[in-house]
């Protein structure tokens, strides 16, 4: 045997997990270990005395004493403060169960961005959040920026409403309220909205430059300040301008509604955009809320102590009484049960527990009473796993507004250093008065080319495109999964409640020995009724539908993982499988073709015998919705191949697979093996689309390209994916691609209508055409063709209302 360097467990040397790092070899429980291991073999490889849990995490300090960390090397453990030998930083005090007190932030765009305290990614200007899950977030920012856009609103409300009252309707003023009046009004009401609510936009605009990442910040910080800026000088200096760009009282025009209105609508944005990341985070408070918080301890003397869930540690006796949920990871030790997995698993059956059989965290006890020995706790239960795996590969994902931060990025500094040269070149070359002209012209080419258009074409499109999604059932939580959704050509289908209805049912009876089938069931029912498994509750379920009387029973007895037995209507009565058959020395050769027949179409088949006689069996199956076969095919007939993950056997995943025409097959699969086939998939080139329904779904459904939940599934497998399907259909898988294409097409055309006004106009605005026709495009000018670019952008997302899916 050998020790697995990653989690302290025993393993055997023939174990399949094995990796050879500096001439030596390693060998691992799980893929798992393996992973994590080969990611970083030198921390694992270095050796040094560790606690005996996870070297990640140090749940538990075995003497209970403060430990002391490298927060860059945490393989090194020491009992007291010191430098670390390896990189020279004075190491940490671990807190709790020596669980490291830092806590680190990391932007959710840009994962590599990572640092001990709040504040603004320096890349791309989103605020970082906390990299540890935590069962309450804290809200902080998006309070701050709610606050900032009510009291901006209030503020920028008034100066738009002024605004287009002195423009459309110029003679409702009082006559002794001047221009000049209105816009010093204007400007008092503007400058808060600008510098304190727009102050968020500065500061990561600034931080694009000073960092060379020019991004939609950029872009808004330009837009309003050019705006403003203008406006100001318009307000202060009208002198500076040439007459004919003077109104009467020698004042120039102004923006300081548009500059008060675009930092408005940037807040809301914003504001939205932190409602969105915090559903999305939800997944993972809601996993975190599944583990129960206290454990029943079992003594040296056989006393009980209900304790933290958190003070259990490895080979501890706990007892867990009926009803309850399961504390850790760990091994039956005595008595039985049937345990609800579904939450893990995402299979509806209840599965049989006796000594020797393994149980999951957080997975839900029956009504038996079970003593059990924990072997894996902390951050090493399946369930923290899965959480691990959830926050991952959320934090990998890409927003779809990168495509503008792209566009940015040569679209920025490409009108910037027009602008600039417009300046020189009217500042040297230009009629008289040549600096009046040179700021004119510059600032008419900033404001044409200012960027409202291009911000709204990528979230008017996806605003209106998740309307219409809405409004079929399909729910779009994220943009980038909309983005992706039409590119996917591999869909990973989970079988149970996703091609299947989730919920077994009897599909076949067959009697035999001289009793009706109505006899037969009313019989098994009446026997089933009191064993209360969930196979038994199906058979329960379809007598009375049937409506076949139920009797009493009598000296009823339950045979742990094979049936029950008991007395109906003065006749032994005994239901079970094969082996409680062969034990009770009752033949079924006569039937066993028909047996196995049942089995290959996907059946769970119980076996009746009365009065020790072969009576006859029952079919027990979980249905496949009656949409999917047609989905399956408008899904080939798109090009998609469909492969199924399941937790259930080869013989009925094969049987499902076979009557719906799926391409491939991987049956027997865990919640790890299940994300690490999509990653498979994905390092083979694939764009993949994962629909499931379990919480045994979300770590799939957060590591594929686009997760689409089933909305008659678990919320945390809905709050994991970016596309959620009301009515359960697969068909709304069609939709989602159907309307991904038209959404992203309408995308384009809308870049398109953002650019061409003003990449055409930007030259009029530099003064090209004044050599021959002596046109100059006023600033006012270049606002009107701003404008018509953002309604053309408008007005084109709006045709997506009308798309048929």
């Amino acid at each position: 045997m050998e020790k697995d360097p990653v989690c302290g467990m025993d393993v055997d040397k023939n174990s399949e997990y094995h990796y050879h790092f500096n001439g030596e070899s390693y060998y691992f429980c799980s893929q798992h270990c393996q992973t994590k291991f080969t990611e970083h073999p030198e921390k694992y490889s270095v050796d040094v005395t560790l606690p005996s849990t996870h070297p990640d995490n140090y749940d538990l300090i075995p003497d209970g004493s403060v430990k002391y960390t490298c927060p860059m090397h945490p393989e090194i453990v020491k009992d007291h403060p010191s430098s670390c030998p390896e990189c020279g930083m004075a190491l940490e005090p671990m807190g709790a169960h020596g669980v490291m007190s830092r806590i680190e932030y990391t932007c959710p765009m840009h994962p590599e961005v990572v640092q001990d305290h709040p504040g603004d990614c320096p890349i791309c200007g989103m605020p970082l959040e906390q990299r540890t899950a935590v069962t309450i977030e804290d809200n902080e920012e998006l309070r701050y920026m709610s606050s900032r856009f009510l009291i901006s609103s209030i503020f920028a409300l008034p100066v738009f409403i002024l605004a287009m009252t002195v423009d459309m309707f110029p003679g409702i003023l009082p006559s002794t309220l001047s221009m000049k009046s209105v816009q010093w009004a204007e400007f008092i009401l503007s400058t808060p909205v600008v510098i304190w609510g727009g102050w968020p936009f500065f500061k990561r605009a600034y931080q694009s430059l000073i960092n060379r990442s020019l991004n939609m910040f950029t872009l808004i910080g330009l837009g309003v300040s050019v705006a403003w800026t203008y406006s100001v000088v318009g307000l202060l200096f009208a002198g500076l301008f040439p007459v004919s760009m003077l109104h009467d009282g020698g004042t120039v025009a102004v923006y300081f509604e548009a500059a008060a209105v675009i930092t408005v609508l940037v807040l809301l944005g914003q504001v939205l955009e932190l409602k969105a990341r915090s559903r999305t985070n939800a997944a993972i408070r809601m996993l975190l809320e599944l583990a129960p918080n206290r454990a029943r301890l079992v003594n040296e003397n056989g006393d009980e102590t209900d304790i933290p869930v958190e003070e259990v540690i490895v080979g501890n006796i706990l007892h867990i009484r009926p009803g309850e949920k399961i504390p850790v990871d760990g091994v039956v030790t005595e008595g039985s049960s049937h345990v609800d997995e579904s939450m893990v698993t995402g299979e509806p059956l209840a599965v049989d527990k006796k000594t020797g059989d393994s149980l999951i965290g957080a997975t839900v006890n029956g009504n038996g009473s079970l003593l059990m020995r924990a072997e894996k706790v902390g951050a090493d239960t399946l369930l923290s796993q899965i959480i691990d795996m959830v926050a991952e590969a959320q934090r990998t994902r890409a927003p779809i507004q990168k495509l503008a931060d792209s566009v940015a990025a040569i679209f920025v500094p490409a009108v910037v250093a027009v602008s600039i040269v417009t300046a020189v070149i009217w500042g040297i070359y230009g009629p008289e008065p040549k600096i009046a002209y040179a700021i004119i012209n510059a600032v008419a080419v900033l404001i044409i080319a200012c960027p409202c258009a291009l911000g709204l074409a990528t979230p008017v499109s996806i605003m209106v495109g998740t309307g219409r999604g809405a409004s079929e059932g399909v729910l779009i939580k994220n943009a980038e999964s909309l983005e992706i959704m039409e590119k996917v050509d591999t869909l990973v289908i989970d079988k149970t409640g996703t091609l299947t209805e989730g919920k077994p049912s009897m599909s076949h009876i067959v009697s035999c020995g001289g009793y009706t089938e109505e006899h037969l069931l009313s019989f098994v029912a009446s026997l089933e009724r009191s064993s209360e498994h969930p196979l038994g509750e199906a058979i329960v379920n379809a007598a009375e539908v049937r409506q076949c009387p139920l009797y009493a029973v009598e000296n009823f007895d339950s045979y742990t993982g094979k049936g029950a037995q008991g007395i109906v209507e003065g006749h032994t009565v005994i239901v079970g499988n094969m082996l409680l058959m062969s034990e009770m020395k009752i033949a079924f050769d006569n039937y066993i073709n028909d047996i196995e027949s049942l089995r290959k179409d996907g059946n769970t088949v119980i076996l009746v015998a009365i009065d020790n006689k072969a009576a006859g069996y029952i079919g027990i199956s979980d249905p496949i919705k009656a949409t999917t076969a047609k989905a399956i095919k408008s899904l080939h007939d798109e090009g998609i191949q469909i492969v199924m993950l399941t937790g259930d056997s080869k013989s009925t995943a094969q049987a499902v697979a076979k009557k719906l025409n799926i391409d491939i097959v991987h049956a027997d699969v865990l919640p790890d093996q299940k994300k690490d086939t999509i990653r498979q998939l994905q390092l083979q080139g694939h764009t993949v689309a994962m629909a499931g329904d379990g919480i045994n779904d979300a770590p799939a459904l957060a590591q594929a390209h686009v997760g689409i939940a089933m909305g008659t599934g678990t919320d945390v497998a809905i709050e994991s994916a970016g596309i959620t399907l009301v009515k359960g259909d697969l068909n709304g898988i069609v939709k989602a691609r159907r309307l991904s294409r038209a959404t992203m097409r309408n995308i384009r055309q809308n870049l398109f209508f953002a650019f061409i006004y003003n990449s055409a106009g930007i030259p009029v605005a530099a003064g090209v055409l004044y050599p021959f026709t002596g046109m100059l495009l006023s600033p006012m000018l270049a606002a009107v063709a701003m404008s018509f670019s953002s309604v053309s952008v408008i007005s084109n997302a709006l045709r997506l209302r009308r798309k048929i899916l």
